[in-house]
């Protein structure tokens, strides 16, 4: 990228799915498509999300490569292919753990995958 800076997301991610990322065994970070989040209203290809586990110093980036908008969780799975969002969950138990966590008043605003890539030591972003 010329004369421009990838900027930096931090988000907090539950430990099972910061294992996968930090493992790099997850390549789609699903998120709800909330209008009021600037952060993510803006993410865009080429971006580092810096994710943490709440309430640790731990933390994994990941080079975002595509940001696709799903009407519910279950088009996002079946567009982005389950294995790709959690490889150790079937598609069934993944959508009822969406579900959980996020309600239908939730759901009802709309999906993001975030497609990832994790950066290697070498490529780490500086924080601003």
């Amino acid at each position: 990228m010329t004369g421009t800076t990838a900027r930096v997301h931090e988000l907090n991610l539950y430990r099972r799915y910061f294992d996968l990322v930090a493992a790099g065994r997850k390549s789609i970070e699903v998120r709800v498509n909330y209008p009021h989040l600037a952060d993510l209203a803006d993410l865009a290809a080429g971006d580092v999300i810096r994710f943490r586990v709440k309430g640790t110093e731990e933390t994994v980036d990941v080079r975002v490569t595509r940001v696709t908008e799903y009407p519910t969780f279950a088009a996002l799975l079946d567009g982005e292919g389950p294995e790709n969002v959690n490889p150790t969950a079937s598609r069934e138990q993944q959508l009822a753990n969406m579900r959980s966590i996020y309600g239908p008043e939730k759901e009802a605003l709309g999906a993001l995958a975030i497609s990832i890539t994790r950066v290697t030591a070498g490529q780490r972003p500086r924080s601003g």
